[in-house]
């Protein structure tokens, strides 16, 4: 039941160490971006701050985590549009529409 008082500790609990990480996490981000790291590697580490942080939010604060199966099938179906959208480029470089073809052998003066 949600009105069980130990439920009830239990999720604040939960929801104060989420928030108490993500204290923490913004201290990191501050911390690396006072450094003068080189420009690839402060994306890099940004996007896996953001990511980490991201997650928890979203998996806590909006309940996510308690919709595995529906996070499970959402990521499959992006991990098949992202391999179909890797072969767009190469399909495309493959393709010939509009390309010249060479069908007679002949010389250029019998045109």
């Amino acid at each position: 039941m949600h009105s069980d008082p130990a439920e009830i500790k239990k999720s604040v609990r939960r929801y104060m160490i989420v928030f108490a990480s993500l204290m923490v996490f913004t201290v990191i981000t501050v911390a690396a971006a006072s450094f003068q790291l080189a420009v690839p590697f402060a994306i890099t580490l940004a996007l896996i701050i953001a990511a980490i942080k991201g997650s928890m939010v979203a998996g806590v604060f909006m309940h996510l985590s308690d919709e595995k199966k529906w996070i499970y099938g959402t990521l499959l179906l992006t991990v098949a549009f992202f391999i179909v959208l890797m072969f767009v480029p190469l399909f495309t470089t493959m393709d010939t529409i509009g390309t010249p073809t060479n069908a007679s052998a002949g010389s250029p003066a019998e045109h």
